[in-house]
């Protein structure tokens, strides 16, 4: 599944690299803001498609049963919906921005409906993957990268200091693991 690296890795050079991003106070979402933010919004909106061709792929090959490529394909969703409704500014991103949490527009609202979609499919996708493996070290890799997002999702939406960076260190976790385990069952159903 590419959508994972192409996510994480677009998301961590930006926010390496756009002038005011604090990751420690701006959520990856913001960075559809801005000049570059074009860069963003392609991001969430390529990752999305992606996501949903391998939900279809998952489905249609019979992996995982009902449950995974559903949830897979409301990731994809929720991640084109956040492409589509851009966050709001504030926290002074961009720059220029007043250094105060905006006032949440309709089109903010939106763009969080989707990103929380996403979220919770893809905490829950890990558990229903994860029982798959049984017992095993994978297994329970799986279920931590599930409660790793669920803490950092609650961590940044309770706007604690370092939250946005826990958030996207849950993301990298549960994504990446959903990635592999996609890799690893396709390669199964190929052998």
């Amino acid at each position: 599944m590419l959508a994972a690296p192409i996510w994480i890795l677009l998301a961590a050079a930006q926010a390496a690299t756009r002038t005011g991003f604090d990751l420690t106070r701006h959520p990856i979402s913001m960075l559809s803001l801005g000049d570059l933010g074009w860069i963003q919004v392609s991001s969430f909106l390529v990752t999305g498609v992606l996501t949903l061709c391998g939900a279809a792929g998952m489905r249609r090959t019979g992996l995982d049963g009902v449950w995974g490529p559903r949830l897979l394909g409301l990731q994809g969703l929720g991640l084109i919906v956040a492409g589509v409704f851009p966050a709001d500014p504030g926290f002074a991103f961009p720059p220029g921005t007043p250094d105060v949490p905006g006032t949440m527009s309709s089109v903010g609202a939106v763009h969080l409906a989707g990103a929380c979609v996403s979220f919770l499919a893809m905490i829950t996708c890990c558990f229903v993957l994860s029982r798959r493996f049984g017992g095993t070290s994978w297994a329970v890799a799986g279920r931590a990268g599930g409660v790793l997002l669920a803490v950092g999702l609650c961590w940044g939406m309770s706007g604690a200091p370092g939250g946005p960076l826990a958030m996207f260190a849950g993301v990298v976790a549960a994504w990446s693991w959903i990635a592999v385990t996609m890799s690893t069952l396709e390669k199964a159903v190929r052998a």
